[in-house]
């Protein structure tokens, strides 16, 4: 109540209305001949950010009306000349001085070599990685997402300082499980993305439940006309995959639209090799060596529509919409396990044949308004609605051999399984200033209702784990919360300050109607943020973060029902998981903008996190998720990043860190167990220019982890190298690209996990190293510039 009656009274706080005025000009070649359709580009001197943009008239004039007063620069180009900049202060209607613009050198003795802008930059609250029109782009969003500084993937999770990250697209939510996650962004193109945002710990205008974020700004025309292209690439891993997908562009005065498709099948493959070692009476009396071969075919069809249309001045309307879909996804898995007694003398065999068919559907729509009542006052409002749909047949048949390869046995099992969850949420955000200070509120609630069921239709099997498995589990779980936030920011001389604070309240209930389960929850809890900021001279600068967050149970992992990789190895929900709060302070140092030191500590609190343990008794693996009893990190990051020579821009990240999670030992008579690591993290980014006309661009990316903790697992140490260039041609009409990936296969992970009478690990090696070829033509205007562009959604990461 108290934070919606403060963003009433905020909504009729009295504002200034600031004067406005004219800027006009005139772009002409060396000559003095007009240029037209040359891009004119207004902008703020303070951060660079675009206030406005035109195209040059016939014989090169141009106007900007309604500017209010403020410190600018004005940036025009046009293909196949040099850009120009002017700088001014607005306090009156003006006319600038004629632009001239000097045509780009074309007869060289010799190939000339050009300065890279800066691919990586730090911002106050994130780290932004700019891939637009490199070598990087000619790829899927997924594989950029490998090089964009801090983020790691492990089992197909993103992970930034080893938590799970939230995904966003254009400041607005896409929630999917770590898997369809990966299928959605590996099937958007990379050429659509302008830079990807790192927020490690984000302010209180985002959701408490988000932890750090991984934000994916795509692109936006800023002058009218049309362009649009279509790209396809080829990949050779272990198997061939290719994509083909189009992009077009449309915007006048008053309607912008961007719409994107892509179609891409691809066969994949997933091995692992794996180990158990059964042990009693402190003694492993039986040892199983497994070799796992999984087979995924798939088309998947990928779509994102943004339309916005301005009703006038002040009033601008938004529908955003994208989809997944992709039907008959078929994994074949093929496992052959040998066990062994206690001096590795072959005692059995057994083999699992696995069969999966998936029909999955997944659309989420934003529906966006906005008024700007002036310069610094706005209010906006989101309507978002998700559909997700997954049905899911599973055929799994085991056959038992003696060392002698004799049949001693057969079992088989089949179930259906299906989920349907429909979100619907609205959000209202409120940006204005008091005096010195910038004042944001907001109020949001979301509904969630989760559907599942799985059926065993056939169950054939003495396996202790499936004898004891309900022939069919119904699951019904239904989630709200409400929302408010209150955000204050003032800047002094030297020092900046931003404080926030948001409230949320959450009313959850789930049902196991074939378990006779039911669990429900009702809390509040606050969510305090800080951000301070100290400019102790040009060459140095501190900061200070705090944020408290908190990690809600995905939908999945409450859900109590046993899905089986094989009959001896089973995944299973737990409908007793609480969400768990963490607190997170960040210390940082930089120096001359290029050396910056980030100094990091949190306390995880009692995390969630996926513990494999292993029954002695009936010899089978169980993966099951739940709260730790603590979790903490801390360690220290650095970045720097300079122009080694002007066609030669080289960026590092490297950081030590130490990690600590403690669990209960639920197979070991309920020990406390702490599982703990130091480990280190190097990644090298080199981007290069070389041609006279920055046709042909490259890149080099080398990453390097050490030791970290994964649940009640110790990940081993992985290496990537991986590098790319891409060639313009046609005058910049289309373009080839290469991408070699993981050059050594070292970009895999080996998982160990040791203690008391626990022992067991698995050796991933997924389809990591590969290489791509690329191919795009643009046809329209490919003159027209674009600029990075903002969309929504929320509660569906946690599908």
């Amino acid at each position: 109540m108290k934070l919606g009656l403060l963003t009433f009274v905020s909504l009729i706080f009295p504002c200034l209305i600031f004067s406005q005025y004219t800027v006009s000009g005139k772009v002409l070649d060396k000559n003095d001949v007009g240029i037209s359709y040359a891009n004119v580009l207004l902008l703020k001197q303070k951060d660079s950010t675009v206030v406005d943009a035109r195209i040059s008239e016939e014989k090169g004039y141009f106007i900007f009306e309604a500017v209010p007063p403020d410190y600018y620069f004005l940036k025009v180009s046009f293909v196949g000349y040099k850009s120009s900049f002017q700088k001014f202060n607005l306090a009156k209607d003006m006319v600038l001085p004629k632009i001239v613009l000097l045509p780009e050198t074309e007869n060289l003795d010799e190939v000339t070599l050009t300065t890279k802008l800066p691919k990586i930059r730090r911002a106050a609250d994130r780290i932004i990685f700019d891939i637009e029109n490199t070598s990087i782009s000619s790829g899927s969003t997924w594989d950029a997402l490998k090089m964009a500084p801090g983020v790691i993937i492990i089992q197909d999770e993103l992970k930034i300082r080893n938590t799970t990250a939230s995904i966003y697209i254009n400041e607005k939510k896409v929630n999917l499980t770590s898997s369809e996650l990966k299928q959605l962004l590996a099937s958007f193109s990379a050429e659509n993305v302008k830079q990807i945002e790192i927020l490690r710990n984000p302010s209180a205008k985002y959701d408490a439940g988000d932890g750090a974020i991984i934000n994916i700004m795509t692109t936006k025309m800023l002058v009218p006309g049309y362009k649009a292209n279509i790209n396809t690439n080829y990949t050779q891993g272990i198997y061939a995959k290719y994509n083909i997908g189009s992009s077009h562009y449309y915007k006048n005065d008053k309607f912008h639209i961007l719409f994107n498709y892509n179609y891409a099948p691809a066969k994949r493959l997933k091995q692992d090799k794996s180990y158990v070692n059964f042990i009693r009476n402190d003694e492993v009396f039986n040892r199983w060596r497994t070799n796992f071969n999984k087979v995924t075919r798939e088309n998947s069809h990928q779509s994102n529509i943004i339309i916005d249309f301005d009703l006038n001045e002040k009033q601008k309307i938004s529908l955003n919409a994208n989809g997944i879909y992709s039907p008959r996804k078929r994994s074949q898995i093929n496992a052959k396990s040998n066990a062994y007694s206690t001096k590795f003398k072959l005692d059995s065999i057994f083999t699992t044949n696995s069969k999966l068919t998936n029909n999955l559907t997944n659309i989420g729509y934003d529906l966006g308004y906005i008024y700007q009542y002036n310069k610094n006052t706005k209010l906006a409002l989101n309507l978002h609605s998700t559909y997700y749909d997954n049905d899911v047949d599973q055929f799994i048949f085991t056959d038992y051999y003696t060392n002698q390869n004799q049949l001693l046995d057969e079992h088989n099992l089949a179930s259906q399984s299906s989920q349907k969850i429909n979100i619907y949420a609205g959000q209202l955000d409120f940006e204005t200033t008091l005096g010195a200070y910038q004042f944001l509120s907001g109020l949001k609630h979301s509904n969630i209702n989760s559907s599942s069921s799985t059926y065993f239709y056939e169950l054939e099997s003495d396996v202790a784990a499936i004898a004891n498995t309900n022939l069919l589990n119904v699951f019904h779980y239904d989630e709200a919360i409400y929302a408010g936030y209150i955000s204050l920011t003032r800047a002094w001389q030297k020092l900046t300050a931003k404080v926030g604070l948001r409230v949320e309240h959450t009313n959850r209930i789930g049902k196991s109607l074939g378990l006779n389960l039911s669990n429900s929850r009702k809390y509040t809890e606050p969510f305090p943020s800080l951000n301070v900021g100290y400019q102790l001279s040009e060459n140095h600068n501190f900061s200070f973060n705090y944020g408290r967050k908190i990690n809600r149970p995905k939908y999945e992992s409450l859900n109590p029902f046993i899905y089986f990789i094989t009959e001896n190895s089973f995944q299973t929900g737990n409908s007793n998981l609480r969400a768990s709060i963490s607190n997170e302070f960040n210390l940082n140092y930089t120096f001359k903008d290029k050396y910056s030191f980030d100094f990091y500590y949190r306390d995880n609190g009692k995390n969630m996190a996926s513990i494999i343990f292993q029954n002695n008794d009936y010899l089978y693996l169980r993966n099951r998720k739940v709260n730790v009893l603590a979790s903490k990190s801390y360690g220290i990051d650095f970045f720097h990043g300079r122009s080694i020579k002007p066609w030669w821009y080289a960026q590092a990240i490297l950081s030590g860190f130490h990690e600590e999670e403690t669990f209960l030992a639920e197979e070991s008579n309920m020990v406390h167990v702490t599982n703990k690591v130091r480990g280190f993290y190097a990644s090298i980014y080199n981007s290069l220019t070389l041609s006279k006309e920055k046709a042909l661009t490259g890149h080099v990316n080398f990453l390097y982890i050490s030791d970290f903790i994964l649940g009640s697992y110790q990940v081993g140490d992985q290496l990537n190298l991986s590098f790319g260039i891409r060639k313009k041609i046609w005058k910049e009409r289309a373009e080839f690209s290469l991408f070699v990936a993981d050059l050594f296969n070292e970009y895999s992970t080996k998982l160990t996990s040791t203690y008391l009478n626990q022992d067991n690990g698995f050796y991933a090696l997924p389809e990591n190293r590969f290489i791509r070829f690329g191919f795009k033509y643009n046809f329209g205007n490919i003159g027209l510039k674009e600029n990075n562009r903002s969309m929504d959604a929320e509660e569906r990461e946690r599908l």
